[in-house]
């Protein structure tokens, strides 16, 4: 699938079927998220694959939006050595976000579901999954086989994104 098939095909998918992922595909997914660009090539980002049936109903307390998927795949930061502004500004979530990009991206190449969860409890997240302070959760993608097919929501015309001058 080529780059602009994937970007057009890709929604967020909210019903998987009851069975994981092949390894070989997971791998492809996760291969992305490492080639992705982030802020001086500091690679800060932490990514944690849960596919244990007990952790992931663990998970369910801390958001209602797993969808049920097999595999969820947890991505982090380290902010003690992602990029910082020289206001201090912590850009390890923007360097999240291209790896997820980068990962959801390769997910629809290959055909499988995906969506972006960030509505969550990061603290009881980081808690369940045992991770050091420097940790900060940013985003849970659930992945698996959709058990739907739907199309990109309604997108506004550039003209009303772009200001060119």
């Amino acid at each position: 699938m080529e780059l602009f098939e994937a970007m057009e095909k890709r929604f967020s998918c909210r019903k998987f079927k009851n069975e994981k992922i092949k390894e070989e595909e997971l791998n492809k997914v996760l291969e992305a998220g490492r080639l992705a660009p982030t802020a001086c090539n500091y690679q800060p980002q932490r990514i944690f694959v849960i596919e244990n049936p007990i952790i992931l109903d663990k998970l369910k307390m801390a958001t209602k939006y797993t969808f049920d998927a097999k595999t969820i795949i947890v991505i982090c930061h380290d902010s003690t050595i992602s990029w910082h502004r020289k206001d201090n500004v912590d850009h390890g979530i923007v360097d999240a976000s291209i790896v997820a990009t980068h990962m959801v991206l390769a997910a629809t190449a290959l055909n499988l579901g995906t969506c972006f969860v960030c509505s969550m409890n990061p603290t009881l997240i980081k808690e369940i999954l045992g991770l050091s302070d420097s940790y900060v959760v940013d985003i849970l993608l659930p992945i698996g086989y959709k058990d739907e097919e739907k199309t990109h929501n309604t997108r506004k015309d550039l003209s009303e994104l772009v200001t060119r001058l």
